[in-house]
């Protein structure tokens, strides 16, 4: 997997400014997959063990536009869709985030509403604030699982307000400055891109579904939506949709919206609407979904233009326990405005947003995004981004060679012998880049080391333990 990983890196090369500055991001890519301790550059350059050299090229490599990082991340979609399973749909979640921050003087930060905090009181957090746009890469046709691969992490600061004495001037720039750094537009302009770069790379006959939350079902994002481009999100409860018109009257003013549609939770509560079983994976296996579907409605937010149509999800059951009592989740509601999608393919789309979740988790806790301590303009974007970026770049290997027959798999800790059928996490896939980053070191074959682990496994002693030990360190 190494090697596709290099050879995944080296595509990138017309992204960096010179072959000087390519071979200097090369090495800290490495530095970031071996570190083992904070995520900073320093962390970085110890993970190479350059940390005895001259350690300025690597600060210098975030500055000075050295790093074209959209073309880093345009080269990952591309090949992403190429390692996806053949279909007339390309599936992209987006969600935003917040990397906390320290320091006051850092580009781009502010007080933000804190999203985990408890829902009777607001909290406020000190942060950067950047939106993701993930991949969706099922392995199979129809329903299944999916591995999400981050192609967009963009900077969304917000305007800075004038101070109290400023002139009119500023204070109208400002105004201004408001309604254009604003999330919506900003997730606008990454769908628009994203339309662009398919056309231009062959994919104008498939169709670009975006899987969003519900802070982003909205009329903003909705009329801004560029053709072939469909929407499916998450929206309120109570809702007001409304039917189109059927008759229009003799006289007066023409009507535009009809009667009133029942609200989302009313209709989930009513026996005029039935409920259908769909198929669709989630959890780790195929699971029947009762749903209830409504076409043809109207959203006033979003204007007469745009036909939607709601569907409704009533909420799972499970048990925590085999002997404990039966609990649901909260139902889901979503609205589309693709009338002639398939319901099944709807349903999946969303189902696999969750993984969106995951690749903004993972990339904070395991790659350290947002750990990097760096203050001007130009780094604090590109930092993060360039991480993101490596581990997209890390997945796509992932991906390439999983179905390979001569791939060589780290053995997972003992505990894991219920989980082999599991999703493959980002920990165990750092192991298997670190063992193989190791053997190459120290002159060692992997498949060597896999078969000692494999045969040692149930052992109580294992041969060197001290180097075994660090592959381990982040599953």
């Amino acid at each position: 997997m190494i090697d596709t990983f290099d050879k995944f890196l080296c595509h990138t090369k017309t992204a960096f400014c010179n072959d000087s500055v390519f071979q200097t991001a090369r090495e800290l890519a490495y530095g970031i997959l071996n570190c083992d301790g904070r995520s900073t550059i320093t962390g970085f350059i110890c993970g190479i063990g350059q940390q005895f050299g001259d350690w300025t090229k690597y600060y210098r490599l975030f500055t000075s536009s050295r790093i074209k990082i959209q073309l880093i991340m345009n080269y990952i979609f591309t090949k992403g869709v190429d390692l996806s399973a053949p279909s007339n749909y390309v599936v992209v979640h987006m969600d935003d985030t917040i990397l906390k921050k320290t320091g006051k003087k850092i580009q781009g930060t502010s007080w933000r509403r804190d999203p985990l905090g408890p829902p009777f009181h607001t909290n406020f957090i000190w942060g950067q604030r950047f939106i993701e746009l993930s991949l969706a890469v099922p392995q199979q046709v129809g329903i299944g699982p999916s591995r999400s691969i981050p192609i967009e992490f963009k900077h969304c600061p917000t305007a800075s307000k004038p101070k109290k004495n400023a002139s009119n001037s500023k204070k109208e720039e400002y105004k201004e400055l408001l309604k254009q750094m604003n999330l919506n537009i900003y997730g606008i302009e990454s769908i628009k891109s994203l339309r662009n770069q398919m056309d231009q790379s062959g994919m104008k006959n498939k169709k670009l579904v975006m899987c969003v939350d519900g802070s982003y079902t909205n009329g903003t994002i909705i009329k801004g939506l560029p053709v072939n481009v469909s929407l499916i999100g998450r929206t309120r409860k109570d809702l007001r949709l409304n039917y189109p018109v059927k008759k229009q009257p003799r006289t007066g003013r023409r009507k535009i919206y009809g009667d009133d549609l029942p609200t989302p939770e009313e209709i989930r509560k009513s026996d005029n609407y039935k409920w259908n079983k769909i198929e669709a994976w989630a959890c780790g296996k195929t699971h029947d979904f009762d749903i209830k579907e409504v076409k043809g409605i109207l959203w006033k937010k979003a204007g007469r233009d745009h036909l939607f149509r709601l569907i409704i999800i009533r909420p799972l059951s499970y048990r925590l326990t085999k002997k404990s009592k039966l609990l649901y989740r909260k139902p889901a509601y979503l609205l589309c405005n693709d009338i002639q999608m398939d319901l099944q393919n709807l349903l999946q789309f969303y189902i696999w947003r969750w993984e969106i979740e995951v690749n903004i988790g993972e990339t904070k806790s395991i790659l350290g995004v947002g750990q990097a301590q760096v203050r001007n303009a130009e780094p604090v974007q590109l930092v993060p981004s360039f991480l993101t970026a490596i581990y997209s770049l890390l997945h796509l290997a992932f991906v390439k060679c999983q179905n390979s027959d001569n791939f060589d798999w780290v053995p997972r800790a003992k505990w894991y012998h219920k989980k082999k059928k599991k999703r493959i996490t980002t920990g165990d896939i750092l192991n298997i880049m670190k063992a193989q980053i190791y053997c190459k070191a120290i002159g060692v074959r992997f498949t060597h080391f896999v078969d000692i682990q494999n045969s040692l496994r149930s052992a109580k002693n294992v041969d060197s333990p001290n180097i075994y030990g660090r592959f381990y360190n982040r599953a």
